[in-house]
């Protein structure tokens, strides 16, 4: 990690981490998983509260992708546009279709941590296409809820080894091990969640 990001979150803090999370979440570029993970050395040395930081990060978040929900809610259009001589923007905008088409509420869940990267656009598409709001804040917010304590928890567990796992998480083999990762926890969610939704239909 960067001195300059190491010292912004020492300077500003939860705000910066709310503030951060929130942009993210409507697609500008800041590294906001190595803030989370510098929030989470801070709250390690004490410098920072941990109950202020996860609350910062995820309000900010959640704050961020209400508001990229409504944005398509109300400007269904503006997504078209948005993708118009992008190929690789209409791309990822057709794959945050289909998830949504075919997971709904459970689709803007894994886009918050599993599969991250469309996160932005499922929030677009979900109020686009008029997927009930109270769904998509209900698992929005649990969604990013992992997302936040993930981060900010290995940046509290590895506070002494921080520049290395920064210099892991931004990297491509770090990009890989965490994507694996994450497909592992998705995998076994799912796993779960099909079990009980079989379970339910036997006591039907």
């Amino acid at each position: 990690m960067s001195d300059a990001l190491f010292q912004l979150v020492a300077d500003y803090g939860v705000w910066l981490l709310a503030v951060s999370c929130f942009l993210s979440c409507l697609l500008v570029p800041i590294p906001t998983s190595l803030l989370m993970l510098a929030g989470g050395a801070f709250v390690a040395s004490g410098d920072l509260e941990l109950g202020n930081v996860l609350a910062g990060a995820w309000l900010g978040a959640v704050l961020g992708d209400q508001t990229g929900y409504h944005i398509g809610r109300q400007s269904a259009g503006l997504l078209d546009r948005f993708a118009l001589g992008n190929p690789s923007r209409a791309a990822t905008l057709a794959r945050a279709r289909a998830l949504v088409a075919r997971r709904g509420a459970i689709g803007v869940f894994f886009s918050t941590w599993l599969l991250a990267p469309l996160g932005p656009y499922v929030n677009f598409i979900a109020g686009a296409t008029g997927l009930g709001w109270g769904q998509f804040t209900l698992w929005d917010a649990a969604g990013e809820a992992i997302w936040v304590l993930a981060y900010i928890g290995l940046g509290y567990a590895f506070a002494n080894q921080l520049s290395a796992v920064a210099d892991i998480a931004s990297s491509a083999s770090g990009f890989l091990a965490a994507g694996a990762v994450a497909l592992g926890l998705g995998a076994l969610l799912w796993s779960r969640v099909r079990k009980i939704r079989q379970q339910q239909r036997k006591a039907g």
